[in-house]
């Protein structure tokens, strides 16, 4: 029957379909990955990731931080390393670290005023040696920091490793939300949960008279989370001492760990 017919011919494609798909291999010495993603360049994503992972390691949890951002990474400035990993007896990459965190990163690989000028498939390898390529010894958690965007980079992550769960980065504004909404959506898509969205550079409060601006727009954030069904994580305002400490190296949740910040 015409009915049966169809069914063997979707049998036959999802076969085919599933031969093209890598196989997701888990990360020696890794019990559970989650990335930090965001839509669009520019939101604090990294700077928000700093503060997950410095809190993982408050908790007493073994943590190590890979910078997927092979264009432009950031990870080595604000974690405050500089230097080459050094190679293990079995050829692997050592992780550089600072502050309980086990750090891997393009930018300890390369002078930080070299551009890396590649073409996608270069930038694939390259974060490929990134996981499988490093000694992270036990870890609890390793959390990716991913370039901005839903491309190349996102997709082979998600399809290559075991990924536990995607948190989204984004100020309030409307075109980053924009970016923000496709971002979630991807990770749906390729079976990645997303445990929830938090708003960076939420307001500014001015150090003098305390009055409060919501310079991005106010909760842009928590009614897209509410229309894609998912948790605020958390509000980070706009702030000029997380800049600062940023810059410097010393993230605010380290270095002012009493701070409204």
């Amino acid at each position: 029957s015409s009915s049966s017919r169809d069914e063997v011919l979707q049998d036959k494609r999802a076969r085919i379909l599933s031969r093209g798909l890598p196989k997701q291999k888990p990360i020696e010495g890794v019990k559970q990955v989650l990335v930090v993603a965001s839509g669009k360049g520019g939101v604090g994503k990294s700077t928000a990731a700093g503060k997950i992972f410095l809190l993982f390691v408050q908790s007493k949890k073994e943590v190590g931080l890979l910078d997927a951002d092979i264009y432009g990474p950031s990870i080595p400035k604000m974690m405050n390393l500089k230097g080459n990993p050094e190679l293990t007896p079995k050829n692997l990459m050592r992780p550089l670290k600072n502050y309980g965190i086990a750090c891997m990163s393009m930018g300890f690989l390369i002078d930080e005023t070299t551009p890396v000028v590649w073409r996608g498939l270069m930038v694939m390898s390259a974060v490929e040696k990134l996981l499988r390529q490093v000694d992270w010894g036990q870890l609890d958690y390793l959390v990716i920091d991913m370039p901005p965007g839903t491309g190349d980079v996102q997709l082979s992550v998600s399809q290559n490793i075991p990924v536990a769960g995607a948190v989204i980065i984004s100020t309030p504004q409307d075109v980053a939300l924009l970016d923000a909404r496709k971002g979630a959506e991807m990770f749906r898509k390729v079976h990645v949960p997303v445990l929830g969205l938090v708003q960076n550079m939420s307001v500014f409060q001015c150090p003098k008279c305390k009055h409060e601006t919501h310079i991005f727009g106010a909760d842009g954030v928590r009614d897209l989370a509410k229309t894609l069904g998912l948790d605020v994580l958390g509000d980070i305002p706009l702030h000029v001492n997380i800049r600062e400490t940023c810059d410097s190296g010393q993230p605010v949740v380290i270095s002012q760990p009493q701070s409204d910040a």
